[in-house]
């Protein structure tokens, strides 16, 4: 079998709206640079997701170079939104875990609340350094992650999607398949492996930069959702849930934790270490 190489990268500077896909990017010990920087909270300080609300897929953030972002999508006038400067920060709360972080202000607020029709505000990570650990059953000490759900880093692979489709297709909503990646919202996608070589992953490298594999990624409602209409099926956690359990979770792809800091560019080739 030919070496892995990375396939692709995804920056998605706001949690669970659209990014790019740049040809590279660098790697930074919360995730790649400009990755999850920010994120959506409704009136009580909770993220706002697309587990709640789905149609989020249909705005995409671009990051700019001096760390603020371009929304846009939905039928609506493009907006740039600046890093905010120095000011009150508060606090915002993602599953159980409470995190500060800064407002982004008026304008950013109101142009995310009319595309959802609920009050909500954006808020920034000033300094992922010290904002927020990743979990502590899994992580070394001093570890942080930016906003996205837990962990720095999320990596799938082509052979397995091709291997859950493959799935998809002799099951009940065939209809629902080929899935496309985005489904899963990786970080990074990996070709040349054999499908489900994951699973038995514990460290890798992609080009400069090593990773720690620390476990399969639970999958949830999310990865129905048409990332392009916002509409939601039954695929792929129907055929996940027949046949890609592991400790009675539905899993697909692994989650990451950087060793030391680079930069990753597509065509890199990947090192596997097993367990």
């Amino acid at each position: 079998m030919p070496t892995p190489v990375l396939r692709s990268l995804h920056i998605r500077p706001v949690k669970s709206l659209g990014g790019v896909a740049p040809a590279e990017a660098v790697v930074e010990p919360w995730g790649l640079a400009g990755d999850h920087r920010w994120m959506v909270i409704d009136a009580s300080s909770k993220a706002v997701t697309q587990r709640e609300r789905p149609q989020l897929a249909l705005v995409t953030a671009e990051p700019l170079p001096d760390g603020g972002i371009r929304l846009s999508g939905a039928g609506r006038e493009p907006l740039t939104v600046a890093v905010p400067g120095p000011s009150h920060v508060v606090v915002s709360q993602i599953f159980s875990t409470k995190v500060e972080a800064v407002p982004a202000g008026d304008a950013a607020d109101a142009w995310l609340s009319d595309h959802l029709g609920q009050e909500v505000r954006l808020v920034h990570m000033d300094d992922p350094a010290h904002r927020r650990p990743v979990n502590p059953k899994y992580a070394l000490p001093g570890e942080t992650v930016n906003f996205a759900d837990g962990y720095p880093v999320m990596v799938t692979t082509t052979a397995s999607l091709d291997a859950l489709n493959d799935l998809i297709a002799r099951g009940d909503h065939p209809d629902e398949g080929p899935l496309p990646m985005d489904r899963f919202r990786p970080t990074a996608v990996i070709d040349g492996t054999a499908p489900w070589d994951e699973d038995g992953w514990a460290r890798i490298a992609i080009g400069e930069v090593s990773f720690r594999v620390v476990k399969p990624c639970e999958r949830c409602v999310v990865t129905t959702t048409d990332q392009r209409t916002a509409r939601r099926g039954k695929e792929p956690l129907r055929t996940l849930a027949r046949h890609r359990l592991i400790d009675r979770r539905m899993v697909f792809g692994q989650l990451l934790v950087p060793e030391h800091t680079g930069t990753l560019r597509v065509g890199d080739p990947v090192g596997i270490g097993y367990r």
